[in-house]
């Protein structure tokens, strides 16, 4: 084993710790904010939305999966999701919209 191996080991799984900590600190303050009538409440919710995605990808990457393969994963979810019909989609059409986006922005 190399001498700074053990090092990047700990480092890693103190950022994992890190990121699900995030993760969990952002949707509470996300549910505070719904609850709440916070002045400029829009521009929060979508800062919370943003940093969710961010520390959800980059928890993914340190868990081993690269960026596309999270990518493809969720499209697959989302076309499955669209396939039973799911709420979302049933009512509002919101997972064929985001299959769109998906699709539009990986190319």
């Amino acid at each position: 084993m190399l001498p700074n191996s053990n090092n990047d080991i700990s480092r890693n799984l103190k950022m994992i710790d890190f990121l699900k900590c995030e993760l969990l600190n952002t949707i509470a303050l996300l549910f505070e904010t719904m609850i709440k009538g916070i002045k400029d409440r829009q521009e929060l919710v979508a800062e919370c939305l943003v940093n969710l995605l961010l520390a959800t990808y980059t928890l993914g990457k340190r868990l081993g999966f690269d960026y596309e393969t999270l990518d493809k994963k969720l499209q697959d979810k989302v076309k499955i999701s669209i396939l039973e019909e799911h709420h979302l989609e049933k009512w509002y059409g919101d997972l064929s919209e985001l299959n769109q986006h998906i699709s539009n922005h990986g190319k």
